[in-house]
């Protein structure tokens, strides 16, 4: 199968391979995609936490991206942990040179980085993807029930994102329901929460997926419908690895699972 659809992934590396740079490039490449990359920072961890994070300066990124833009291109542009408001500055030079749609995972490091996402990557997203700890960190409201997912959307989207997929696994309840909301209306994906502490990394995989399909010319709905069943079957195959939150099984699409 040739890979169909260019993503640029700005992002940091997991050393564990079960999020960041790893999960996004996986999550690409099984949806039949080719992922390219602008590594922000490499860090020590696995699936028990974050020992250690070592930021490539934002010139480096700022290199890698532009490399790859003037030879291969880009049909979607996908950002992931940029860790400080230089590296966050240098991410949104990239999203204007390449021209593509922006999916912007608001993973935030520094203290700094809230106002630069909000002013800088914010304008620029063409999907943004806040869990409820991300937009309450944005908009400064308490985001604990669906409702004030809602509510912090409006906000998200007054500040200039095109859509935001407001997802609500640190919601309590036993369904788990996603919001994606544009000027337009909204969308709402639901489904039973699964049961299992393999969790690790579904922000990425699931900001990946949408870039993904965004570079295959899915619209904005079709390709949050897929990257969100891609992601609970990536959940429900994980492969159970390590002590502490485990990994997805970015590969079922190649396994024949469904």
């Amino acid at each position: 199968m040739i890979p169909r659809g260019r993503v640029l992934v700005i992002a940091g590396s997991d050393s564990g391979g079960g999020a960041g740079i790893q999960a996004d490039i996986k999550t690409v490449m099984a949806l039949g995609g080719f992922a390219t990359t602008a590594i922000t920072a490499i860090t020590a961890q696995n699936t028990l936490g974050v020992f250690g994070v070592h930021p490539i300066p934002p010139e480096m990124v700022l290199a890698q991206g532009r490399v790859v833009l003037a030879d291969i291109g880009a049909d979607a542009i996908k950002t992931g942990m940029l860790a400080s408001r230089a590296t966050i500055e240098a991410a949104a030079v990239l999203i204007d040179e390449a021209g593509a749609p922006a999916v912007i995972d608001p993973v935030m490091i520094e203290d700094d980085a809230v106002w630069a996402i909000t002013r800088l990557l914010i304008p620029r997203a063409t999907l943004l993807t806040p869990n409820a700890p991300e937009a309450a960190a944005l908009t400064g409201l308490a985001v604990e029930t669906s409702d004030d997912l809602r509510r912090a959307g409006e906000v998200l989207l007054e500040a200039g994102a095109k859509a935001v997929l407001m997802k609500g696994g640190h919601i309590a309840g036993e369904t788990l329901t996603d919001i994606l909301m544009t000027p337009a209306g909204e969308v709402s994906f639901s489904g039973p929460r699964i049961d299992t502490r393999n969790t690790h990394g579904t922000g990425c995989t699931l900001a990946s997926a949408c870039a993904a399909g965004l570079a295959q010319g899915l619209s904005l709905q079709e390709a949050v419908a897929r990257a969100w069943a891609y992601v609970a079957e990536a959940i429900r195959h994980a492969p159970d690895l390590g002590a502490g939150a485990g990994p997805l099984n970015h590969a079922w699409t190649m396994t024949g699972k469904a």
